[in-house]
């Protein structure tokens, strides 16, 4: 347990809150500009572990957490603008992310293990439907999306995805995408006793 493995746990703890915090938030450019911030938290998480433990485990989540801190801080300026122009790039720029997306999941469910491909094709699903969700009006499309995404993602997390007798859990990826989960829950939860709230409190302006 060196330097780098604490940091990365420390950086993995500021991605939950972040996570957490930007599903209380309906105001569509601030849940983005949350989640993107969110998101280069995660980045580091795993550049950190990287220095850790070696970077050719870690590459691939480098790659994800790129794609997820660019396409949310992208979308934040785009929602804050809220302007013609900005919607139609915003629909070519979903359009790339997709596109992006797709070929993504696919490299990787052909590269992945027989035994966990069905996994890896689930997850491209998921992961699909969330980047979509996210860009789609209103409060539930992200939110439903991304309790899916994020169940996958966990199972990913576990010894189900890791051969070759390497049983171990990613505790701290565990860790965020249950705090995604919990968040909803919660937003639900404050949700139904005012819906007409644009945003919690400490989302305010």
């Amino acid at each position: 347990m060196n330097f780098w493995f604490i940091l990365a746990q420390v950086l993995g703890v500021i991605t939950i809150a972040f996570e957490f915090t930007s599903y209380q938030i309906k105001d569509k450019s601030k849940y983005f500009l949350t989640t993107g911030i969110g998101s280069f938290f995660w980045l580091t998480m795993f550049f950190c572990m990287g220095m850790a433990t070696g970077m050719d485990t870690q590459v691939s989540l480098m790659v994800a957490a790129t794609y997820s801190t660019i396409r949310n801080l992208v979308f934040w300026r785009i929602f804050a603008k809220n302007t013609p122009q900005s919607k139609e790039l915003g629909i070519n720029f979903l359009l790339v992310m997709v596109g992006v997306a797709l070929v993504a999941g696919t490299l990787a469910i052909i590269n992945s293990p027989e035994q966990v491909r069905w996994l890896h094709t689930l997850g491209m699903i998921a992961a699909l439907s969330f980047v979509i969700g996210q860009y789609l009006p209103g409060v539930h499309y992200v939110r439903v999306t991304v309790t899916l995404y994020a169940l996958v993602v966990i199972l990913t997390q576990t010894p189900l995805n890791i051969l070759y007798g390497d049983f171990r859990w990613n505790i701290m990826g565990i860790a965020i995408e249950l705090a995604k989960i919990s968040s909803v829950a919660v937003f639900y939860l404050r949700f139904s006793k005012n819906p007409k709230q644009p945003q919690l409190q400490f989302a305010k302006p």
